[in-house]
């Protein structure tokens, strides 16, 4: 085909498809309306204090469907929640307990002319969590205002306020960061009568000190009255308790344990004894008899912290240095001895804690669980004086230890009822001193395995020369306080302020410190 021809193809198919092109059909029947979408509705919900994801409160953001179409976000149709929680109001340099002032008489040490406050304060001792109330907690005191001294009668204390009654405190965390005092719980006899910080007698846990008042005479059951070992003798009080760790139970009840004996005794919610336990045979006021070396503690170096395990059925105490078990001579040693007592079974088990200097002091201790714990190792000194000062927060597990009541006896290792565990004839302690613990370890005996949580030096520049206090808030939050020994303190058996620093610009008081951010269940 020629060209033209092609071109008279392609202008008739043109004109073909042209002429094909009708008029547009009518539209089609409209189909159904689609269902109508479910709206999205958010909620925020406000936290208050204490609350378990926002502890100082906070925002709960909460959105989801509107399934039931009320416009109401109910709880079952929230699918994503989120928070905004407030920040904690507690400084790195903590906040302050409330104190009143006892005495400001006194002159301050050798300044003449000057005077210092004895506090109420001295809530230091040790702390523990209120059981119900997420921001509340404990207190307690030890035996009230007391400094070394020796006097006509021998190594002693000076009791400034020697009617003290040690007492449990019940504070409150507020949203502020200000801590309130709620109300005092005075310790008491069983028969309702007020204790005392006084020692107790020898055969009862007594530790030989013998009390003296501020002038420098003792301490006598009539004041009025001279000296007389049979009619006027010096005044003590087998009720009397050093106390230094505390356990709230969730029936409001509450165990101490002390430095005394050491005693562990049980107070009823209003504070009265209901019972007690401790190392000796004679004293009918005890259901519970601790192994009898606890009795050789040394002195005022006791039961310095007490826990509950979370069932509330097993009490495990920590002592705070080695004992003089047998005597005096063990005592520069890192072996410190931990105990727990079955509350229903009355069976006591004993492990070892190894320390990280000798003559440390193991100054507290709470339960994360049945076997794991938090423990307390510290040095005596302040920061401000001493920049290698250590106080540092353990976790502690008791089944990677050696009970000691359940080794086998041998020939070498036997149960002493008064010495307990010994090895050839040593004590644990005197084999720790000839042997070191690669000794006790041939012999199958291994401390709790240990593992470092909080240096608290490091942390907040921790200035105080004790740590002893714990809230466990929860498994990423832990309060910490000082015993700041009612800012009492003195040199070489002059009472005067205790204080911070050697330019004694900082009186030494209760402070609470909160740590946060912790992996405590890892």
């Amino acid at each position: 085909m020629n060209n033209l021809g092609k071109s008279l193809l392609a202008v008739s198919l043109l004109t073909a498809l042209v002429g094909c092109s009708g008029d547009d059909g009518k539209d089609g029947v409209n189909g159904s309306d689609g269902v109508n979408g479910v709206n999205s509705l958010v909620r925020q919900d406000n936290l208050l204090m204490g609350d378990e994801t926002c502890f100082f409160g906070g925002v709960q953001i909460n959105s989801g469907p509107d399934g039931n179409a009320d416009g109401q976000l109910s709880d079952d149709e929230i699918d994503h929640t989120s928070f905004v929680c407030d920040p904690s109001s507690v400084s790195q340099q903590g906040t302050s307990l409330p104190y009143s002032v006892m005495r400001n008489d006194l002159q301050n040490g050798l300044v003449a002319g000057s005077t210092f406050e004895i506090r109420n304060g001295g809530y230091g001792s040790d702390m523990v969590a209120h059981p119900t109330n997420p921001t509340q907690f404990y207190a307690l005191t030890d035996r009230g205002p007391n400094a070394n001294y020796t006097g006509q009668y021998g190594k002693g204390k000076t009791f400034p306020t020697p009617e003290y009654t040690p007492r449990i405190g019940l504070f409150e965390l507020k949203h502020n960061g200000q801590v309130v005092k709620v109300k005092d719980i005075l310790l008491k006899r069983p028969d309702g009568t007020l204790i005392t910080g006084l020692p107790n007698s020898a055969d009862l846990g007594g530790t030989g000190e013998t009390p003296y008042d501020t002038k420098g005479d003792p301490i006598l059951q009539d004041s009025n009255s001279p000296y007389n070992e049979q009619t006027n003798p010096i005044k003590l009080d087998n009720f009397g308790l050093d106390g230094e760790g505390l356990v709230a139970l969730s029936d409001g009840t509450f165990w101490i344990s002390d430095e005394y004996g050491p005693h562990i005794v049980h107070f009823d919610a209003q504070g009265k004894e209901i019972d007690r336990i401790n190392a000796f045979a004679n004293d009918e006021r005890v259901s519970i008899q601790l192994p009898a070396e606890f009795a050789n503690r040394r002195a005022n170096r006791g039961m310095e912290g007490l826990a509950i395990t979370p069932d509330e059925t097993t009490l495990v105490g920590v002592m705070q240095s080695t004992m003089h078990n047998p005597n005096g001579a063990v005592k520069n040693s890192d072996l410190v001895r931990i105990i727990t007592i079955n509350l229903e079974s009355r069976k006591a088990s004993q492990f070892l804690y190894r320390q990280e200097k000798k003559q440390n002091s193991n100054s507290g201790i709470v339960a994360l669980s049945d076997q794991e714990f938090l423990v307390i190792e510290r040095d005596g000194t302040f920061f401000s004086q001493n920049p290698n000062a250590m106080k540092r927060i353990y976790k502690i597990k008791l089944d990677s230890a050696t009970d000691l009541e359940t080794v086998e006896q041998t020939s070498e290792l036997v149960q002493n009822p008064e010495l307990g565990l010994t090895i050839s004839g040593q004590t644990i302690e005197q084999v720790s001193i000839d042997g070191g613990w690669e000794k006790l370890e041939v012999y199958g005996i291994v401390p709790v395995q240990k593992q470092l949580v909080i240096d608290l030096v490091e942390q907040v520049n921790y200035p105080h020369d004790k740590l002893e206090g714990m809230w466990l808030i929860d498994k990423t939050r832990l309060a910490v306080l000082n015993d700041d020994d009612f800012a009492t303190w003195s040199t070489a058996g002059v009472l005067e302020q205790k204080y911070l620093d050697a330019a004694k610009s900082r009186v030494d008081s209760n402070t609470l410190y909160l740590i946060e951010g912790l992996e405590l269940d890892k």
